[in-house]
């Protein structure tokens, strides 16, 4: 298919409401939409928060307030239209009864309740229907949910901040803090869009972080699940994260200790282990049946090595400070390697300043 640069323009538009829904919209995915009727923009709107309206219904609500005639105007959205009854009708059958004429698809959903209905819906009513157009970068800002969808797993996503040799600390701890304002202020909207931040016991003791989602110094109204792998309890009981959703991971969540942590709040459950640690597998397994789409993984080397030898992180985000520490404490303890033959290869996905900061994205190769 050949699209028109009009079709990219309005597309990126769309891609850009989508990015607007990240913080909000899960469990469900992060869709942008807009409506255009000859070669003017008459409606767009992105996903709600979860029983509200999707991406396509708002478009047309926003239509319909400007006092838009919808009748053969062409949508331009980030997902496949859904298809089904589930918490709001299907939107698909919202775009047919408002008369489209035409609907460009960025990507498939490949939600099995959808995967290929809503464009058989679309075509079969009549109106013509265009599939791929900046279809990565849709995939991209839908990764979790798509990897949910076909894996039954989150999408990790393994965030740190280092210096110019790799380090995250000192060699006595200190670490706030390498980075920037802006840096970290940026790593908060990657907080924003997950359902979980994970983080090992280690971190906890050493730095009693809050591990919340702040805008500026206040408090984002909405927060992700706080994960923390705690194998033997260790966990203070005047610990910041167990302020607001927290969840404790361990290997025995039937001791005195499970029972005073659920009396403050927190929840604690047991899963399996080997050698006194939590099998990673298992736990993604556990928020992927919680709905969960993106983890946020801010832990120590041990658990970032952990995560990297077995092969569960999906992005890094990495933070480099123009600075250089000497001998630290580095970002990721993973098992030796023998031969380079048998490291693991990244692609550099984006890089751009922050503040005075280098942030570099990178995905599997």
């Amino acid at each position: 298919m050949s699209f028109s640069e009009l079709d990219f323009q309005y597309m990126q538009r769309a891609l850009g409401l989508a990015r607007l829904a990240q913080p909000i919209s899960m469990p469900n995915p992060a869709v942008g939409c807009v409506l255009v009727r000859d070669g003017v923009v008459i409606g767009e709107g992105h996903t709600l928060p979860v029983g509200n309206d999707h991406a396509e219904v708002q478009a047309v609500k926003d239509a319909h307030r400007r006092g838009n005639d919808l009748k053969g105007a062409t949508a331009y959205v980030t997902l496949e239209p859904c298809s089904h009854y589930g918490r709001t009708p299907p939107c698909a059958l919202r775009l047919i009864e408002e008369g489209l004429g035409r609907v460009v698809i960025a990507c498939l959903d490949p939600n099995p309740l959808v995967a290929g209905r809503g464009v058989r819906m679309l075509k079969e009513a009549g109106i013509e229907v265009d599939i791929g157009l900046c279809e990565e970068q849709a995939w991209l800002s839908n990764a979790g949910f798509m990897t949910r969808m076909v894996k039954k797993r989150p999408w990790v996503r393994l965030k740190v901040a280092m210096s110019l040799d790799g380090q995250t600390a000192l060699a006595n701890g200190v670490s706030q803090w390498i980075t920037g304002a802006q840096a970290r202020q940026d790593g908060h909207r990657y907080r924003a869009r997950s359902g979980a931040i994970v983080t090992g016991i280690g971190t906890v003791l050493a730095d009693d972080p809050q591990m919340t989602v702040r805008n500026g110094d206040q408090e984002a109204e909405r927060q992700p699940l706080k994960v923390v792998l705690d194998s033997a309890l260790k966990i203070s009981l005047d610990a910041k994260i167990l302020q607001g959703k927290a969840l404790i991971v361990t290997c025995d969540d039937q001791c005195e200790k499970a029972q005073k942590l659920r009396e403050m709040g927190a929840e604690v459950v047991a899963m399996p282990a080997e050698d006194g640690r939590i099998d990673l597998v298992a736990l993604l397994d556990e928020l992927g049946r919680r709905e969960i789409n993106d983890v946020h993984l801010e832990a120590g080397a041990i658990l970032n090595g952990a995560f990297l030898d077995a092969d569960l992180v999906d992005e890094m985000v990495v933070y480099m400070a123009p600075k250089v520490l000497g001998n630290g404490r580095g970002a990721f303890d993973i098992a030796t390697l023998t031969s380079l033959g048998g490291v693991r290869q990244w692609r550099i996905r984006e890089f751009d300043r922050v503040g005075a900061d280098l942030k570099i994205i990178l995905t599997k190769g």
